[in-house]
């Protein structure tokens, strides 16, 4: 499974992994709920369980995803300043750029 972060979003996950109530927890991508072709998204500090694939990513950010969900492999997170500061969670592999 992939998982792609942008710059924005690893900086400021960063600073959320380091604060010591996170300390050995990981970043949790979850479906909240799918309709149709996509997918909304959500996430967590969490560990990782038994049905869980763990993922390395290129910011040196840790990220759960659930085994064998195929909404979840290639989920991209990007963090935005303007028009509203926040996470935004898409994947661009399977039609879904965005929340709507």
């Amino acid at each position: 499974m992939k998982c792609k972060i942008t710059r924005n979003a690893a900086k400021v996950l960063r600073q959320e992994l380091d604060k010591p109530e996170n300390e050995g927890k990981l970043l949790r991508i979850y479906v909240t709920h799918s309709h149709g072709d996509h997918a909304h998204y959500g996430m967590r500090m969490d560990d990782a369980g038994a049905d869980d694939e763990v993922v390395e990513t290129d910011k040196e950010i840790t990220v759960v995803l659930e085994k064998g969900a195929e909404l979840l492999d290639g989920v991209k997170i990007d963090y935005f300043y303007l028009p509203k500061e926040g996470f935004v969670i898409s994947n661009p592999t399977k039609g879904n750029h965005g929340d709507h």
